[in-house]
């Protein structure tokens, strides 16, 4: 028996055969050519077709891993046109006569060894997107065909690196495992595995990896140990252990049905935020009391021509009916110029997060919204349908869109189709001018939702694309934000409405307790979250918290 350590990412264990997975390398010689114009031709042509691809592959990511973990494709892209990584292409071809692939190659080396002299670990393993997008093109200038990991039966997957597109494009339902020899925590396996739910180790250290295929093996994603043909002892040990984690999931279970009241009586609703249809059915497993965010973009994601009003109402339409009375809280669009959705036709945006999106792209194309808000009231009667707004920082954004709402209304009253009349508007609290008016905002909507993830970026002034800042994301503490938040939550009680929180703060337990004290109504997580939330809820006891709101009253 061998035992091989390296850093755990996702507990579990799997026991099965070892796969090997050995990308094809690009063999990349230095070659000087007369015709510049026409090299630099190819790197256009390739460039744009690794364009596509990574589009497709954000799509695919958005469904499989949700959309902040999908935005590592957009960061391609946004590779693709930074400026120094472009001027260094076009002058190694240009200047240098070097062919487009050489240039490439040149250029993604270069920028590699940079990245490895910063001292921050998860500065140099983004070099591995550096590499990434520079194969693709590379690839596409050679005109080969991309190699894919094809798994033809449930195998423990073993690599020395897994990259974004790699990962994205893999057969999860023959994947019992993910084992790496490099990596961290940030790496794109790691976030793939936690997502997934894929029992994982990353860092195993093992020089002959390779050496290691079709061998039987166990992997111990608790702590960390993969055994390579595991002994009695081993098989023994490691199955006591598989049987109380599953204890303890059972345990999880337990908390099904269970109201979210903490020890002294205070009640919390549990909701969950989902991306499409296909993370309904984890909502309802999980037992999510509603849904706090469903992101309606994804009808708008990887097509050519808006959907139309009959195509929204049957998505929405499902949604209610499926959560079978729950409250269900719809996000009108919300994209702009990063999400590159080509049947808007936006023009590129030099910063698109302070930009032309969500409900400014909306007030600006009144019929494309009013089309939403029909299927959307339409939809009403099946369910308990909340609206809401995003990227909210002006009184006049709620009037208008309002108005809007009304508007709507006419139009199906004319055509005698049914709505609800009592839907309940709210927004999303997630810029500081929301913050500062939301004295004044609480009298004009029904409830708050608080996305942390946008507030956080626009009060601490990070882009969160920026990987050199990830570092500024890491302060436990999360200070600026949690002030925010109780200013928020207290002008929303003050004139009685509701407020919760539908960012990814929400799922941190160790803030769970915070959040209750400064008076958040409903918590919505990712479905997976929703009864380790309940658990720690069930757990507290908030003294010096008042019961603001009557539970069933934020259902009705």
């Amino acid at each position: 028996m061998m035992i091989l350590s390296g850093k755990p990412v996702f507990g579990g264990i799997a026991r099965g055969k070892l796969f090997y997975f050995q990308p094809d390398e690009n063999e990349v010689t230095k070659r000087l050519v007369k015709d510049t114009r026409l090299e630099l031709e190819k790197y256009n042509a390739a460039k744009e077709h690794v364009i596509e691809e990574l589009d497709k592959l954000y799509h695919t990511a958005i469904d499989k891993v949700g959309e902040n973990e999908a935005a590592i494709f957009i960061i391609h892209k946004m590779i693709l046109d930074d400026n120094a990584f472009r001027t260094s292409i076009h002058e190694r071809i240009l200047d240098d006569h070097f062919s487009a692939d050489y240039a490439v190659a040149q250029t993604a080396r270069d920028l590699a060894q940079k990245m490895f002299g910063v001292g921050s670990d998860y500065i140099r393993e983004r070099a591995a997107d550096i590499k990434d997008v520079c194969d693709r093109l590379i690839r596409h200038i050679q005109n080969k065909n991309e190699k894919l990991i094809e798994l033809n039966e449930k195998v423990i997957l073993c690599a020395d690196e897994l990259m974004p597109s790699e990962t994205m494009q893999l057969d999860l339902s023959n994947v019992l495992a993910i084992i790496t020899r490099y990596g961290s925590s940030n790496s794109h396996t790691a976030i793939l595995a936690r997502t997934m739910n894929i029992p994982a180790i990353i860092g195993i250290g093992a020089d002959k990896l390779s050496m290691l295929r079709g061998m039987e093996a166990i992997v111990d994603g608790y702590n960390g140990a993969l055994y390579i043909e595991p002994d009695e002892n081993a098989l023994r040990r490691l199955s006591q252990l598989e049987e109380a984690e599953a204890k303890k999931r059972e345990m999880l279970k337990r908390f099904k049905g269970r109201k979210n009241i903490t020890l002294d009586g205070t009640e919390i609703e549990v909701f969950a935020n989902i991306a499409g249809l296909n993370d309904l059915k984890y909502a309802l497993e999980n037992d999510a009391g509603g849904i706090g965010l469903f992101r309606s973009e994804f009808l708008y994601l990887g097509r050519t021509q808006m959907p139309d009003e009959d195509e929204q109402f049957y998505n929405y339409r499902q949604v209610l009916e499926r959560m079978g009375g729950r409250k269900v809280i719809i996000r009108t669009m919300d994209a702009g110029a990063d999400k590159n959705i080509k049947s808007f036709g936006l023009a590129k945006e030099e910063n698109p997060a302070l930009g032309v999106r969500s409900i400014r792209l909306c007030l600006l194309r009144p019929d494309m919204f009013k089309t939403q808000l029909r299927a959307l009231l339409r939809a009403s009667v099946y369910g308990d349908l909340a609206i809401m707004l995003p990227l909210i920082t002006a009184a006049e954004e709620i009037h208008r869109a309002k108005k809007l709402i009304e508007e709507a209304k006419d139009q199906l009253r004319a055509k005698g189709q049914a709505f609800r009349e009592d839907i309940k508007v709210g927004i999303m609290v997630e810029t500081p001018a929301a913050v500062l008016m939301s004295d004044d905002f609480a009298q004009e909507v029904d409830f708050f939702s608080i996305g942390t993830n946008d507030l956080e970026q626009y009060i601490m002034a990070l882009d969160r694309q920026n990987l050199t800042l990830e570092s500024y994301y890491e302060d436990p503490t999360h200070e600026p934000l949690l002030r925010a938040m109780r200013f928020t939550c207290d002008n929303a009680h003050k004139h009685g409405i509701p407020v919760g929180i539908c960012g990814e703060l929400g799922a941190d337990l160790d803030l769970t307790e915070e959040f209750l004290k400064m008076g958040i109504d409903e918590i919505s997580v990712t479905p997976s979250q929703v009864l380790p939330l309940r658990q720690r809820i069930r757990s507290l006891r908030i003294d010096n918290r008042k019961q603001l709101f009557d539970p069933a009253a934020l259902k009705a």
